[in-house]
């Protein structure tokens, strides 16, 4: 062998160690070692926004990383969707997993799966939805407002957190699936809906519990819950089970990363959300509107979301087609 062909084999050696040397570095850098961006599908300054921020700031003292939140709201909390299934799966892009993305794929068309495309971190809570008008309304029950859309078909205005979601579902099991029509009007965020709801550009509202303060400061009367029991902040308000109607809605959420995220990363980011969920700071931020930490670990959420997704196909094609309800959007 000629010294060429020997000084050029070590070469090629070096090179190889060298490789091999630089991917068992990047192989060992301890996760994280940057900071994590946490999508919130919701407009910043609602309910579910400013807590999140709170476990996420918790959440980042534990890891030692910041976790960076951002909003991308709009289609009825389904816009995070999209991030996690186009991120790269390292566990620094993760998502709230809120109840509408597993409704969308059955009543649009979307290019996301919200069981193949994501890896299930860990279930955070669940909300309580309910039913709002401005305090000076004459509406007091349920009842009135069935009243009110029999004899004025078409005119009861009614404002969700968007088309397809929780609230909207439920609407259309009480008023259209009874024959009633009224005008959907979709906001959102819950920040938004609420101050049309107290503006009056709106008669009636249907959101989560981001409505607990404007209830307990006056500025709103909440005549129903969507709970399986009565709520020990207002317990005076009755719930759909009680009033006849069989449906309880509660919409658990938790947070997810992108699909084929590593068990490691997945062990290290379940740890450190579920240590910051029952950090007494971020309980209490749940109470506040009349929400407890709803805690799963992976395994068990990931069930969670198959069976959440097989009861969404069962609730859209109940309610599908549409039976004539008037709608804005």
């Amino acid at each position: 062998m000629t010294q060429t062909r020997r000084d050029w084999l070590a070469g090629a050696g070096l090179l190889a160690l060298g490789a091999g040397g630089l991917g068992t570095a990047r192989a060992s850098v301890p996760f994280p070692s940057r900071p994590i961006t946490m999508w919130i599908p919701w407009p910043a300054g609602g309910a579910t926004d400013i807590s999140l921020r709170v476990l996420a700031e918790l959440a980042s003292h534990v890891l030692g990383q910041t976790i960076v939140t951002d909003n991308r709201a709009g289609a009825g909390g389904t816009l995070a969707m999209p991030i996690l299934q186009q991120a790269e799966p390292d566990g620094y892009t993760i998502a709230q997993m809120p109840q509408p993305v597993f409704r969308a794929p059955y009543v649009q068309r979307v290019l996301w799966d919200p069981i193949r495309d994501v890896t299930p971190i860990i279930q955070v809570s669940g909300v309580t939805f309910g039913v709002l008008v401005p305090t000076s309304s004459a509406f007091r029950t349920l009842d009135d407002l069935f009243a009110y859309a029999h004899a004025h078909p078409g005119e009861l205005s009614i404002a969700t957190n968007g088309v397809g979601t929780t609230p909207h579902l439920v609407l259309e099991d009480l008023f259209t699936a009874r024959g009633l029509q009224y005008i959907h009007v979709p906001y959102k965020g819950t920040a938004e809906q609420i101050n049309a709801i107290v503006s009056g550009q709106v008669m009636v509202g249907v959101n989560s519990t981001g409505f607990g303060p404007a209830v307990d400061g006056g500025r709103l009367r909440l005549l129903v819950t969507f709970a399986a029991q009565r709520s020990k902040r207002w317990p005076k308000v009755p719930t759909l089970r009680e009033l006849g109607f069989d449906i309880v809605a509660m919409s658990p959420y938790g947070l997810a990363g992108p699909r084929g995220l590593p068990a490691p990363v997945v062990a290290t980011l379940h740890d450190a959300f579920k240590r910051a969920m029952f950090d007494p700071r971020f309980v209490d931020e749940l109470a506040k509107y009349d929400q407890e930490v709803d805690y799963l670990g992976p395994e068990d959420y990931a069930r969670s979301c198959r069976e959440i997704y097989a009861r969404e196909r069962i609730n859209v094609d109940r309610l599908s087609p549409p039976r004539g309800a008037s709608h804005a959007g």
